[in-house]
């Protein structure tokens, strides 16, 4: 019998997942202003609420959800004005239950929602806004899920990590020993991931349970520095970077402009 991936195991949690998890932003009893949710879902409140607020201005501009599930922010941004959302999920039934809703909600000509990896799924153009929430929790290698939302994005994106330590981390971690992988992480985890990433600036907050982080900058130079240390590379041959001495416009010795410029590219 085939070893199921963890990819796989975590998909097929979720998509047997789906409908209980979409009843979390249900009705008035049963979402998270019931009782209970407003302090268990406390998170996930905040981090719609403090995602939707963030992607302003939204009229005309396109986004994409990664790990999108039933796809309640891409409808509400739709329904704010989005030209474009593109949901993106792993498991099918969230899949499934993201187009109803949007046909519902009567945003179906521009939603999308798409079975499939983040990591190598084939996007369109770039997107004004990324939403990345309650997605890394179950990611081994959040450096690689940052790369490619800094390919995709082009003014704003915004993740969430589960807070470590604490009762409730504990218990949620206890929960999923058989359902799934679970990752969390300290404060100064998540600061290292994004700091020193060229062209762009970051903030992370801790809401309740989560840490929320929100990235944004001039994206495009980074594209831009990517095609210059190509040039740059091809242009030296086989110096060595040792040997590129100079200095840049700013000062910068070029030795060290370029090692920045061949680790982008």
């Amino acid at each position: 019998m085939p070893v199921e991936t963890t990819s796989e195991t975590t998909a097929r949690f979720f998509s047997s997942y789906a409908h209980d998890f979409d009843a979390i932003y249900g009705g008035r009893h049963t979402g998270w202003r019931g009782p209970v949710n407003r302090y268990l879902r406390a998170s996930m409140r905040l981090r719609y609420e403090k995602t939707i607020a963030g992607c302003d201005p939204i009229e005309g501009r396109s986004v994409l959800d990664v790990g999108c599930g039933p796809g309640h922010y891409g409808i509400a941004l739709a329904r704010m004005g989005a030209a474009r959302v593109f949901g993106l999920d792993f498991a099918p039934a969230m899949i499934d239950l993201a187009r109803a809703h949007a046909d519902r909600a009567g945003v179906g000509d521009r939603c999308r929602f798409e079975l499939g990896d983040f990591l190598t799924y084939p996007l369109p153009e770039p997107f004004d806004y990324t939403i990345v929430m309650g997605f890394m929790d179950y990611i081994a290698e959040p450096r690689a899920v940052i790369d490619r939302v800094l390919e995709v994005t082009r003014s704003r994106a915004f993740f969430s990590f589960p807070v470590a330590g604490g009762l409730l981390a504990w218990q949620r971690r206890l929960r999923y020993k058989k359902r799934c992988e679970l990752y969390l992480y300290t404060q100064d985890r998540v600061r290292s991931l994004f700091e020193n990433i060229p062209g762009t600036r970051f903030s992370c907050e801790r809401i309740a349970r989560d840490f929320f982080v929100t990235l944004e900058g001039v994206v495009e130079d980074l594209r831009l520095l990517r095609g210059s240390a190509h040039r740059a590379l091809q242009q030296m041959g086989d110096v060595p970077l040792q040997d590129r001495v100079g200095l840049q416009p700013d000062g910068v010795p070029a030795a060290f402009r370029l090692q920045q410029l061949h680790q982008l590219g």
